[in-house]
């Protein structure tokens, strides 16, 4: 029989120095479930950190769930227990059974797990680990060479779940798509609509669908909701052949306690802090990482690279940043722990954002590090060394909140609140900004974009397709959640599918026209929504004045922002290298100005772009026309006379709710 106790261990004297110093990029190398082959027999290593434990064993499919077979043996000062498992082999289950050292036992799910039970059960499982045929190098040398911040970045944000379900679903089985039906119908349609990024909720494994990713389990699986990891890497292969980038929500903020995962995974506090004040989240009843210990800031560091890596992700957009900043987030005086000069500053995770960022800037140049950060942190978005936390973006969260007040405003009250429209371009280059519509918006009774709009039915798609012109035209990039393109009137639910029906076509029978937007070419107003979001994302696509100077102020500005009595903005983009300009104007009400007057800099044509109107309006002498490349978009002259401190007027009549954009250079233009 063999002496499997005699094998080498997996992990070095190396291995555990840079685990030690929280620098072990690859750990999940070592740690978790490897399938191989040992002494002429195929099985399965097996490698747990747990630093309190008295003994581990591990029990699965392959040894009868018996915790007795198969004990681990301590390998390493630290607390690393490791054993190889004849027999063992990948798509069975397992878990690792625990003895603390006052006798108490626990049965955890393996931390570095490739892969999960089936929701809503929580066993780890055996992941093959055959290479994936990638085929995806172009996008990534793409990926690697692109300046970010000067390209454009439309996101449209996804929950695999609910995007669309199957008909045919039952209790039993809920119609999930699996990732490669995702991976056919999801390409297709983001690419038809124009969007460049595609960003993913709750893909790390999790047992409650109601969380939606956020109370996450296992780390390291793809959730087996859609499929097996091989399938995961399917979906995003494709995205890239298809030119369309890939971003995950990402969860280092906090986790569950569920009585299989991390919490008390020996009987005593590893991956969280021992003391409540730091180690327990009052807001969500979940547990706090301890950032301030190596190995357990190395799990998390080694997991945002593992799915760039190993996945090939194009970004990760890190949720909860505040609660982690801050060591008072979501507590009351008394109920936290100060740092060592009494703040409220939790510089422990200060140092691992830097570190987090620095080294995924360089090991994976291109992808992106985006923050959801809700307060007035400085320097989200600069470098470390210039004392910043190095993320690429950060979402514009102020923005987002004056943004839908003003929307939900009657438009004969607006006038009152024309600064919330016009505050963040007094700080929009302060940071590196992505301007967000995400699912939290359209949950939990604040309605559906479409139903945040006042007036009639056809007001609302009016106003809400003014809402996203002047959204594209504000400096930062671009994200909306998914519904939000055609005008879903329910709020999200992760329990169904969108409403497509609403639309004349299918996801899957989605055609080019989407592409080819004018006004009145759809009846049905949720296809008419739908091919002016595609517009939209056509226009800030091919023009850079929309997307190379969103990190310069002279990049932006104001025609009109004062024009607060009738509701209407005007603004310019320019692109500086090239000259290229375009002039938004936008009408926040139902009512007609068909006088209205904007400044310009300069005598010239401007070419229209892209316009729309309360329906009905479009034959009534306003600015209609269908918008286009040069030979087809309508033109408008200047005149050499004095409006909105610009020397030189456009005569625009807007109808209802009007929106236009127009194009113009201010380096040819008529003398």
């Amino acid at each position: 029989m063999s002496d499997w106790n005699s094998i080498p261990c997996r992990m070095s004297d190396f291995d555990e120095h840079l685990f030690g110093r929280g620098i072990h990029y690859e750990i999940y190398k070592k740690l978790g479930a490897h399938p191989g082959e040992m002494l002429g027999q195929c099985g399965t290593f097996f490698s747990l950190w747990a630093p309190h434990a008295e003994k581990v064993s591990v029990a699965g499919d392959f040894n009868d769930w018996d915790p007795e077979k198969n004990y681990l043996k301590k390998t390493r000062e630290m607390g690393i227990f490791e054993q190889f498992v004849p027999g063992a082999r990948p798509g069975q289950q397992y878990l690792f059974c625990i003895t603390a050292k006052d006798g108490r036992v626990f049965w955890k799910a393996d931390p570095y797990a490739f892969s999960a039970q089936l929701r809503p059960g929580t066993n780890s499982v055996i992941a093959d680990n055959r290479p994936f045929p990638w085929t995806d190098g172009e996008w990534l040398n793409y990926r690697r060479a692109a300046d970010t911040t000067r390209q454009p970045l439309s996101i449209y944000e996804v929950h695999p779940g609910s995007w669309r379900r199957q008909f045919n679903r039952t209790e039993a089985d809920p119609g999930f798509f699996n990732y490669r039906q995702l991976a056919e119908e999801l390409c297709v349609y983001v690419r038809r609509m124009g969007f460049s990024h595609v960003e993913l909720m709750g893909i790390a494994e999790h047992p409650l669908d109601a969380s939606w990713g956020y109370q996450v389990t296992s780390y390291y699986a793809p959730t087996s909701r859609y499929g097996s990891p091989e399938d995961f890497k399917y979906l995003v292969n494709r995205l890239h052949e298809a030119g369309i980038g890939v971003i995950l929500d990402w969860v280092p903020a906090h986790f569950p306690r569920d009585a299989k995962g991390l919490a008390l995974l020996d009987g005593e506090a590893v991956y969280e802090n021992a003391d409540p004040r730091r180690g327990d989240q009052p807001d969500w009843g979940t547990k706090i990482f301890d950032y301030g210990k190596p190995q357990v800031s190395n799990f998390l560091i080694a997991n945002a690279l593992y799915w760039a890596e190993v996945f090939h992700i194009d970004g990760l957009r890190v949720d909860a940043v505040a609660s982690m900043l801050y060591l008072d987030y979501g507590r009351k005086a008394g109920e936290w722990l100060p740092n060592e000069d009494g703040g409220n500053e939790n510089r422990e995770a200060v140092e691992f954002f830097r570190h987090l960022n620095s080294i995924m800037k360089q090991r994976n140049p291109g992808v992106l590090m985006i923050a959801e950060e809700s307060t007035a942190w400085p320097r989200i978005t600069c470098a470390p060394e210039d004392g910043g936390l190095g993320f690429t973006y950060k979402w514009n969260m102020g923005w987002m909140h004056d943004f839908l007040e003003y929307l939900g405003k009657d438009p004969l009250f607006r006038k009152g609140v024309h600064n919330l429209m016009t505050f963040s371009l007094t700080y929009a280059w302060s940071e590196h900004y992505v301007l967000p519509l995400s699912h939290d918006e359209v949950v939990h009774l604040k309605k559906a974009m479409l139903e945040k709009m006042p007036g009639t039915e056809e007001e609302k798609f009016a106003c809400l397709k003014c809402a996203y012109g002047f959204m594209y035209g504000h400096p930062g990039k671009k994200l909306l959640f998914m519904g939000d393109e055609f005008g879903q009137k329910r709020e999200w639910s992760e329990d169904r599918g969108l409403d497509f029906h609403l639309c004349e076509v299918t996801t899957s029978d989605i055609h080019a026209d989407l592409e080819e937007y004018y006004p009145g070419k759809y009846d049905n107003p949720h296809e008419d929504l739908r091919s002016f979001v595609a517009a939209l994302n056509r226009i800030y696509r091919e023009y850079g004045a929309l997307h190379a100077s969103d990190d310069d102020s002279r990049g932006f500005y104001w025609i009109n922002a004062d024009d607060s009595y009738r509701s209407i903005f005007s603004f310019v983009r320019r692109n500086r290298r090239t000259g290229q300009c375009l002039l938004f104007v936008v009408n926040f009400t139902p009512v007609a100005r068909p006088d209205y007057c904007v400044g310009v800099p300069k005598k010239g044509k401007y070419r229209l772009l892209l316009s729309s109107c309360l329906k009905g309006t479009e034959e009534e002498g306003f600015l209609t026309g269908k918008p286009g490349e040069d030979s087809t978009g309508e033109l408008f002259f200047s005149e050499e006379s004095s409006c909105d401190n610009q020397p030189c007027r456009l005569a625009l009549p807007l109808p209802p709710y009007g929106f236009a954009v127009l194009k113009f250079n201010e380096r040819n233009y008529r003398r």
